[in-house]
């Protein structure tokens, strides 16, 4: 699944090219992803001008004149930036074409993507209301994460991974932030320190930082607008390592299941 930095990799992509444009035509030729895409979609798009590409969690947002597109790649989901002429392929489900003759195509084999529309103010729906701080805003801090874990016996990488404490803090990238920060994944959130808090709070934020720096992570599933794939996959230091050394100590990386996910740590440096 892209996570947070391939997002803000394609929000930064995509906005180049069709922030301040209107709305030729909207083509929808499958309505049937995570939610149906709303009916008449076509018809409130058309001719409005699209303002601003903005992100909130692992949500693009696209505001317009009279509302915002809510749209999110899934599993498997990305956005391209075509020639408003280019044939469809198997998978294309989404165009909006703009009057610069560039089309934005959501691709997503597996449907587990959105294309929502609202006219309600954004920061309300139903979607993103109740979602935690952006992990690199000055609302996330050590302290936050402190507050919110005190009695809480799941394990640490449960806890930064729900989106109600912070947004877009996915497998790989937790598994690489507590491997920062030198926390086991599987010590319980509520028997950590504010001090060890501090320290991953600013740990999300270096690996976060680093990951859109450098494009986003290369995913079997993800391409950037331009269809270039992400570089940071070549610069992880657990995640996907299971056997191999670890890059401070040289211990072999471990490899366990904790909430139904692959965790990767070292079991020496993380405790």
């Amino acid at each position: 699944m892209p996570e947070l930095p391939e997002v803000e990799t394609t929000r930064r992509g995509i906005r180049g090219h069709i922030e301040g444009k209107q709305v030729r035509s909207v083509t929808v030729r499958q309505r049937s992803l995570r939610w149906p895409v709303p009916t008449g979609i076509g018809k409130r798009l058309q001719t409005q001008t699209l303002h601003k590409v903005e992100r909130r969690g692992k949500y693009l947002l696209l505001t317009f004149d009279r509302g915002t597109l809510i749209l999110h790649l899934g599993m498997s989901g990305n956005l391209r930036i075509l020639p408003c002429n280019t044939p469809a392929q198997k998978h294309d489900h989404l165009d909006l074409c703009f009057d610069n003759n560039k089309m934005l195509r959501l691709h997503d084999p597996r449907r587990f993507g959105a294309a929502l529309w609202t006219s309600e103010p954004i920061e309300q729906h139903e979607l993103l209301h109740r979602l935690g701080p952006e992990p690199l805003s000055p609302d996330f801090t050590g302290g936050h994460l402190y507050e919110l874990s005190r009695k809480r016996r799941s394990p640490v990488k449960n806890f930064i991974m729900d989106s109600h404490i912070v947004v877009g803090v996915g497998n790989i990238y937790a598994s690489e932030s507590l491997f920062l920060a030198g926390i086991h994944p599987a010590r319980a959130a509520g028997r950590i320190s504010r001090l060890r808090y501090e320290q991953l709070a600013e740990a999300i934020r270096s690996i976060l930082s680093k990951a859109i720096k450098e494009g986003g992570t290369t995913l079997k599933d993800f391409v950037r607008e331009d269809g270039r794939p992400g570089y940071f996959k070549q610069s992880l230091n657990a995640y996907g390592r299971a056997g191999l050394p670890c890059p401070q100590c040289g211990t072999a990386i471990r490899n366990s299941t904790i909430g139904q996910r692959s965790s990767y740590y070292c079991p020496q440096c993380q405790r």
